[in-house]
């Protein structure tokens, strides 16, 4: 049982290092692979600008850990924090979301051409993630705390992104992370009357707090995701209230 549980993980490192085989410029070695906007000291990485307005530094700050709340529209947030990066050259990888839609993922604007993905890591969740955090420009990581990652763990994965300059993501509770973001109020709009009609936009509450910003936070509230799905800022409500139903 040993040998076949070894066998396992290396099988799950060795994948997590082919997806990494199969960058063509990897991120350490290709400095244009973000385009620059004016001013970009290439330290930050781009986010939509409806989510921009809310980030103590416009956008992703590299070498970052960012935590996501474990809340409904927490994956339109992780959408919406890597899709503006995605699409300007950053490579981006997600481990433990075996659920996660690529469809989606690509109506929200992220070039899956440019996106890693492990949906499961297994026991070695750790060294899948400090893989990747070596030649990827985000991270982001899910069931950590289902898997019992020690504090210790977070702490050496926190100072490697730091190093490498990586964003690491973490979709639940990541104590020590330089921003926490949390949706709030969310609920779908598009029904109206007894219920007829199609569910166009969720509109939700962004808070953000942590390093860089006073200690209430900061909030917005954005259409999570937009029309389109990429997420937008939201318009002053003068509809009737919209019918609501169960966000995830």
């Amino acid at each position: 049982m040993a040998e076949v549980a070894r066998a396992d993980a290396a099988s799950r490192l060795e994948m997590a290092r082919g997806l990494l085989r199969r960058v063509e410029r990897p991120a350490r070695l290709d400095p244009a692979r973000v385009a620059p906007t004016p001013g970009d000291d290439g330290k930050v990485l781009p986010v939509a600008a409806a989510l921009a307005r809310v980030l103590p530094a416009g956008g992703l700050r590299r070498g970052a850990t960012v935590a996501v709340g474990a809340a409904p529209g927490a994956t339109s947030l992780l959408f919406a924090l890597l899709a503006e990066a995605s699409a300007s050259g950053a490579w981006a990888g997600v481990v433990g979301r075996p659920d996660l839609g690529a469809l989606a993922a690509a109506e929200a604007g992220i070039r899956l051409d440019r996106l890693a993905l492990v949906p499961e890591p297994g026991r070695d969740l750790v060294a899948v993630v400090a893989a990747l955090v070596d030649g990827l420009d985000l991270v982001a990581v899910a069931g950590h705390e289902r898997a019992g990652v020690r504090a210790a763990d977070r702490q050496r994965l926190a100072a490697r992104a730091r190093q490498r300059g990586t964003v690491l993501i973490a979709l639940g509770s990541w104590p020590g992370a330089d921003l926490e973001l949390s949706c709030t109020r969310p609920f779908w709009e598009g029904l109206v009357g007894g219920g007829a009609g199609r569910l166009r936009t969720r509109r939700a509450g962004v808070r953000v707090r942590g390093r860089g910003i006073a200690p209430g936070g900061r909030e917005a509230t954005l259409l999570l995701p937009g029309p389109v799905g990429a997420p937008e800022p939201a318009a002053v409500d003068t509809a009737p209230a919209p019918v609501r139903v169960a966000a995830v």
